[in-house]
């Protein structure tokens, strides 16, 4: 009983410590084994329980579609992002122009959920690459964001996977990605600090080199007003 209490106090401890060991999203051999429909039936049943268990009572007309809402939510929008089927298909084109620069797509809106207590993440992420040849329409940048944040995320890693992908499409290691958000983990539990935000970053190729990637925290700066 000692041991299972330490083991507790150690799970919860490394979660509010906000920590990952994996780049990828921890997913079992089977995670695709359910459709998405055996999976919504599951959770309706779950969440269920839940509810009976916490005293609530499922027979009030505003509670009484609670499971199956919350279900669908899980599988359809906040964690999609887990099936790869949903994954954006990201065309590249060539870069006819011959632009050189970095390009920058800031201010990307950004809801996620915190793998540690299932509360959601809600920020901004700022992407950026230079051009090795080809080039990807700007609204698969935010739809790569999108992607990797509907599903139990740790900032870091969230900040890796948009990272890699975009290396992946655009054939260079030349991207950068900066994130800046509030954990409701910590802003609504815990510590219960409404005004912390959190920063994380990933820089490949040249945006390791401190002149540029100062070059690509300027343009965030920028106060984009229209």
């Amino acid at each position: 009983m000692k041991i299972d209490n330490a083991l507790e106090k150690q799970f919860e401890e490394l979660g509010d410590d906000h920590v990952s060991a994996a780049e990828d999203t921890p997913l079992r051999k089977d995670a695709f084994v359910l459709s998405d429909e055996e999976k919504i039936a599951k959770i309706q049943g779950n969440v269920n329980e839940i509810m009976l268990t916490l005293g609530l009572d499922l027979e009030d007309d505003s509670l009484k579609g609670t499971p199956n809402r919350v279900a669908k939510m899980f599988v359809s929008e906040i964690f999609g992002g887990l099936n790869p089927r949903r994954k954006p298909k990201s065309s590249t084109f060539s870069n006819k122009y011959k632009y050189g620069e970095m390009l920058v797509e800031k201010n990307i809106t950004l809801y996620s959920t915190c793998e540690h207590h299932l509360l959601p993440i809600v920020g901004k992420a700022h992407v950026a690459y230079i051009s090795k040849g080809t080039v990807v329409g700007l609204s698969k940048m935010n739809r790569i964001v999108d992607y990797f944040a509907k599903r139990p995320q740790v900032q870091e890693r969230l900040n890796i996977q948009i990272v890699r992908e975009l290396q992946k499409v655009l054939g260079t290691e030349d991207v950068a990605c900066v994130i800046d958000a509030k954990h409701l983990c910590v802003n609504s539990r815990g510590i219960r600090d409404i005004e912390s935000s959190t920063v994380t970053a990933e820089y490949g190729g040249k945006f390791k080199d401190e002149a540029v990637r100062r070059e690509f925290l300027d343009y965030i700066n920028i106060d984009t007003k229209f």
